[in-house]
């Protein structure tokens, strides 16, 4: 580890150091979450694959906050020992390693914030810029550097901020600077019945095109160490009604590591939201044109994105619905998501929702199919049925068409899979209650047809007992089975489970990374005091 690195934790664990003597003599707030997740590899000949060479596996995270009157701190120390098998920080340099993963200092008041350190943050929709982290994906793109926000009066924000983005388990070569402004037009008229904001943004990423002889940027019609990009949006509010609308562009930039070529690019976002009564509706348009920003030019993997271009796709909790998730094609596409919802009630006990889904991402450039026409890259029509007979018993129905093409459009064909859910949840009593789970999947494509089901016992508020199966009777013939337990008390929780897993992409948000198949035990324990 660096001497800067170590010197930073040492001085901030003496300011923890200090922060719990303050809280203890009560001065300020203190506290603190840890979670550790960990994974026993085992061999496993029936699944086909080989557990990774370290049979064992753990990522911890603790995070610590302290807070008195307008100033506040705080650092979050990450262990990998190794990393998870799968999570790319532990492919990106060392996979056993003890690090300083985010740290701050804050002041805020009088409509005055400054922050330095690590930042996380989003302007408007993400097009051009957020900063976050995802345990779940092994992702935290924090922004190490100084950020402010002003607020002169209650129609205007301004941000502004400048620092190094974090890539894995180590800072980029590059660096970020911007500036965010927010007017509240209803709050600058005092409007009581609208809501109305116009929101721009400004981000410039500098790197320099040097720093590896055998790149040659030139090649590829890049010729600038700065990237600027740029954005306007709006958000507006009436009654049932919400809308939002934004445009972003950039200057000439490489939009992933496959793209060979430098090319300006855009996007557009629109959503529209009506609720009234026991029926609402929205509906997500977005276009990207070579949008995908990577934190460096020099770096790889699902972490090496400046900003937030998630699917516009159902995000589905149930196993074969979630067998085949689409990703974002950041290089180019047309996407659309609509959604209806209806209530019919009877009694407070006693209704059904009805839901219907649709999804569609398309190609919008020549360049992407082979013959240089418009393709289809995704579709999703879904439908689902939530009934609460009472207040024992509720039954869901579920039925999703989803079609695919495993080239991203750049081929003709496409997959198709036709899923069946059934999922029932009763209450026995006041404490404990069972649910139930059972899947078909149904395609003459890929591996053919998937069965599935999940039992579950819960003996609120302590204990929970979980089983779950997934079967390929198409192709593979293969058993992907799960089974453990989870025991909570107050704010720690303890998840012991055993089973397989099988190589897919796992999604967070609309964002994915890709998984591979492995069997193991693993032991989750979260806790916050």
């Amino acid at each position: 580890m660096r001497q800067n690195v170590r010197l930073t934790i040492l001085a901030i664990a003496g300011l923890v150091s200090w922060t719990l003597s303050s809280a203890q003599t009560g001065i300020g707030v203190f506290s603190a979450s840890l979670e550790s997740n960990n994974i026993r590899y085992f061999q496993d000949d029936g699944l086909g694959v080989n557990a990774p060479e370290d049979r064992f596996g753990a990522n911890d995270y603790l995070k610590m906050d302290y807070s008195c009157g307008k100033f506040s701190a705080g650092m979050q120390v990450e262990a990998y020992l190794p990393a998870l098998y799968g999570y790319e920080i532990g492919t990106m340099g060392n996979p056993k390693q003890f690090m300083l993963g985010s740290k701050y200092i804050r002041w805020t008041g009088d409509g005055f914030t400054a922050h330095i350190g690590d930042i996380y943050d989003q302007w408007g929709n993400g097009l051009v810029f957020r900063s976050y982290e995802d345990r779940h994906l092994g992702f935290n793109n924090s922004v190490e550097g100084l950020s402010v926000s002003f607020s002169p009066a209650s129609w205007l924000t301004l941000k502004a901020m400048s620092g190094r983005p974090r890539l894995y388990s180590d800072y980029a070569s590059s660096l970020v600077r911007g500036a965010d402004v927010v007017l509240n037009i209803d709050n600058l008229l005092d409007w009581d019945s609208v809501f109305l904001s116009l929101e721009g943004s400004f981000l410039n990423r500098y790197e320099s095109l040097e720093q590896d002889p055998a790149i040659d940027f030139s090649t590829m019609n890049l010729t600038s160490p700065n990237l600027n990009m740029y954005s306007a949006g709006l958000n507006f509010g009436w009654d049932a009604l919400s809308l939002k609308a934004e445009y972003a562009a950039k200057g000439k930039d490489i939009a992933s590591p496959s793209v060979a070529g430098a090319h300006t690019g855009a996007a557009i976002y629109a959503e529209a939201i009506y609720d009234y009564n026991a029926f609402s509706a929205s509906a997500t348009f977005r276009i990207l044109d070579h949008m995908g920003t990577m934190i460096s030019l020099y770096g790889s993997g699902t972490g090496n994105a400046l900003n937030y271009l998630p699917s516009l796709t159902r995000h589905y909790t149930y196993m074969l619905a979630n067998l085949n998730p689409y990703q974002t094609n950041v290089v180019g596409e047309s996407a659309l998501q609509a959604d209806l919802f209806y209530t019919l009630r009877r009694s407070r006990s006693q209704y059904m929702v009805l839901h219907g889904n649709f999804s569609y991402a398309g190609t919008i450039a020549p360049s992407q199919t082979d013959d240089g026409s418009k393709r289809m890259m995704w579709m999703d029509i879904s439908a689902d049925a939530e009934i609460h007979w009472n207040k024992k018993l509720r039954t869901t129905l579920l039925y999703s068409r989803q079609e695919w093409s495993p080239s991203h459009g750049y081929q003709q064909g496409t997959y198709v899979s036709n899923i069946f859910v059934a999922d029932a949840l009763w209450r026995l009593c006041e404490k404990t209650a069972l649910r139930a789970e059972l899947q078909y999947l149904s395609s003459g494509d890929y591996e053919g047809d998937w069965l599935a089901g999940l039992f579950e016992v819960s003996f609120a508020p302590r204990w929970n007992i979980f089983a779950s199966e997934m079967y390929n009777s198409g192709l593979t013939g293969k058993h992907y089975y799960n089974f453990g337990f989870s025991y909570s008390k107050g704010r720690s929780r303890v998840q012991l489970s055993y089973g397989r897993n099988r190589a897919g992409y796992i999604c967070s948000g609309g964002v994915c990374r890709y998984s591979p198949a492995y069997t193991g035990v693993n032991l989750l324990i979260t806790t916050s005091f």
